[in-house]
């Protein structure tokens, strides 16, 4: 429609700017692509100089950069454009949200996060009928959420089989009065069986008098956890076993990269095309540095210092996790102290912009001129 007749794709994440060969994209090569998980283009960890990727951008004459990707790849992306915007280059850079874990602030959801949310269900279910099917059964399901608990909270909103659901947002403990052992017990008592889902960022502060890898680091400067699924099984199994009062048995399902590896679901296809045609007429229309997304279902392009500011996480003093906790009855794990600490703490992230935060922000963004 705007008369372009050259799409390079860059193959292997950012080190692919200077690393590797470009694939070119015709409309019969990504003719089917949303039918399959993944990335043609491949994906990688690290590989970010600044310097040697706005070289190539600028060798190879390209003048649009759209780059696909969650929190940590439109950091990058912001980098890109601040290193272009400081060379005067005519070049545009759009961010399209693409993560699972639905980390990206403002915007209302990321693509790819419908989709995992309906695979978590199948991983769920089977760990309810493993737990339905034996006395004082345990399921334990591990989902994606390094620092958010958006998956493990919808899935188990979506789920109605889930008794207790533990996300990074949410400390909890578990020995001692109203902690998660004695919750356990009380549960197999009443229900003869449970599911427990765990977000891989949750209860990371319990492991780390053990974890030797606490402060290490993968190649996108993401600090390294430990597998706190296992780990959890582990300890129900230890504890149970000590107190022989109840013998219990344990199942551990662990569909993480199941998860992010299929094709996106009907509602996801949806989105990712509204997405990618916002994304270009944004770039088409002279803007750059933003991400494009929808806020409050009004798709808006939105600057790059507002993505990269703060993740969006699970506000545990918002509605959604009330309705949580009341869909699974679990206790909140949080004494009053701790509520009120949260409270008067910093102000807890939020996807809305209100009031006068609506009137400040410099959101890239034109009024359509009145018809005469």
């Amino acid at each position: 429609m705007y008369g372009v007749n050259k799409v390079l794709g860059i193959d292997g994440g950012y080190k692919g700017f200077y690393a590797r060969n470009t694939i070119d994209l015709t409309p019969k090569v990504v003719n089917d692509i949303h039918k399959r998980g993944g990335t043609i283009l491949g994906t990688s960890r690290g590989g970010h100089d600044t310097s040697k990727i706005v070289d190539s951008i600028q060798d190879r004459g390209i003048n649009q950069v759209y780059i696909i990707g969650g929190d940590g790849t439109q950091k990058g992306a912001a980098v890109i454009y601040e290193e272009i915007r400081r060379r005067g280059l005519k070049v545009s850079v759009a961010g399209i949200p693409k993560t699972i874990d639905n980390d990206i602030p403002v915007i209302d959801r990321s693509f790819g996060f419908d989709t995992a949310v309906e695979e978590a269900q199948r991983a769920i279910n089977a760990a309810h009928v493993e737990a339905e099917s034996i006395e004082n059964g345990i399921g334990v399901v591990k989902l994606m959420g390094r620092y958010s608990g958006f998956i493990a909270m919808y899935a188990t909103l979506a789920s109605r089989d889930v008794d207790c659901c533990l996300i990074p947002e949410s400390p909890f403990y578990l020995e001692g009065r109203g902690g998660l052992f004695e919750y356990i017990e009380k549960r197999l008592k009443e229900n003869g069986h449970m599911v427990i889902v765990i977000a891989e960022g949750a209860g990371q502060d319990l492991l780390s008098e053990s974890l030797q890898s606490m402060n290490q680091q993968d190649a996108s400067g993401n600090k390294l956890l430990k597998d706190v699924g296992l780990w959890i099984s582990q300890r129900i199994k230890n504890h149970f076993g000590r107190q022989q009062k109840i013998s219990i048995n344990l199942k551990y399902i662990d569909p993480t990269y199941m998860i992010r590896a299929i094709p996106s679901n009907a509602a996801d296809n949806v989105y990712c095309t509204l997405l990618a045609q916002s994304a270009v007429h944004g770039a088409m229309a002279g803007y750059t540095g933003f991400i494009c997304g929808p806020v409050n279902g009004r798709h808006s392009y939105i600057p790059f210092n507002h993505i990269t500011e703060k993740q969006n996480k699970v506000v545990i003093t918002d509605r959604m996790w009330a309705r949580l906790l009341s869909s699974t009855n679990q206790p909140s794990f949080l004494n009053p102290k701790d509520v009120i600490e949260v409270q008067e703490g910093e102000e807890p992230p939020t996807q809305l912009l209100e009031g006068e935060n609506c009137k400040d922000s410099k959101f890239a963004t034109k009024d359509i001129p009145s018809m005469t």
